[in-house]
């Protein structure tokens, strides 16, 4: 499935706004659910600001539907220990922050590298972590694959409507540090996706874990975060130059 196939999946999957709800009041219960920590809720409604104008690099903009696409969806990667536990992460194709911004809201002991290979995008990222007063967040302009600094250093990395789960594992696999994680949010299931994201795992020094079903929020169908341990080493032929694990990406079995 595309990065494109599970940005669709999200906005099927929206909840009816009845308008019985408030954004403020919306964020207070993800703040209890998520037991997040003091001005957590607050960073998290500049940010919900900022995807409101025209200029944010996402399709969803009004905070009533961000609110649940956006922050309550990238909250639900609190829900694996790999995440919560975390010190260092690194989120790739960070575009609108998601969920980059909001687990450095979230996890404000964590040191957060926002990775994005588009210049515009950085702009919009390095506005948000001052605009949000993140201390715990720093914005890197560069390609996963070209992200020399970061390699042998995360203790977690995640992906959000990114790439195809074998890209993900082989941009994220060199970053790990022994015992990390990658987490990727997806929709509905795909076994060959799946299975293509073991076969490189194997090659790469990671281990596919089951996915984790997940609901977000109330109405949400089809939505999993895909986990993967770092419990070998990365040969150092990986990453392959920019772009080649797009155009060739690793595959269980040739497709037709």
């Amino acid at each position: 499935m595309s990065s494109r196939d599970d940005a669709a999946d999200g906005r099927r999957s929206t909840r009816p706004s009845s308008g019985r709800v408030t954004v403020p009041e919306r964020l207070a219960e993800l703040s209890s659910r998520y037991r997040l920590p003091a001005g957590a809720q607050d960073r998290l409604a500049v940010l919900l600001e900022l995807l409101a104008q025209p200029i944010a690099p996402t399709a969803v903009h009004e905070p009533s539907d961000a609110v649940d696409l956006h922050v309550a969806d990238a909250l639900a990667g609190l829900e694996l220990e790999q995440v919560r536990g975390a010190e260092r992460i690194a989120d790739l194709g960070a575009g609108a922050g998601v969920p980059g911004l909001v687990l450095a809201a979230a996890l404000p002991g964590a040191e957060v590298s926002l990775v994005e290979a588009v210049a515009r995008k950085g702009g919009f990222l390095e506005r948000a972590v001052a605009a949000m007063e993140l201390t715990n967040a720093r914005v890197i302009v560069a390609r996963a694959e070209g992200w020399t600094e970061g390699r042998d250093r995360q203790d977690l990395v995640t992906a959000r409507a990114l790439a195809e789960l074998p890209v993900l594992v082989e941009y994220a696999a060199p970053l790990l540090a022994p015992g990390g994680a990658l987490v990727a949010w997806k929709g509905r299931r795909d076994p060959v996706e799946e299975a293509d994201g073991a076969a490189a795992a194997a090659v790469t020094g990671l281990e596919a874990c089951p996915p984790l079903s997940v609901t977000p929020f109330p109405g949400v169908e089809d939505r999993h975060l895909y986990l993967y341990l770092k419990l070998g080493d990365t040969p150092l032929r990986f990453p392959r130059r920019p772009g080649i694990a797009r155009k060739r990406p690793i595959r269980a079995s040739r497709r037709g």
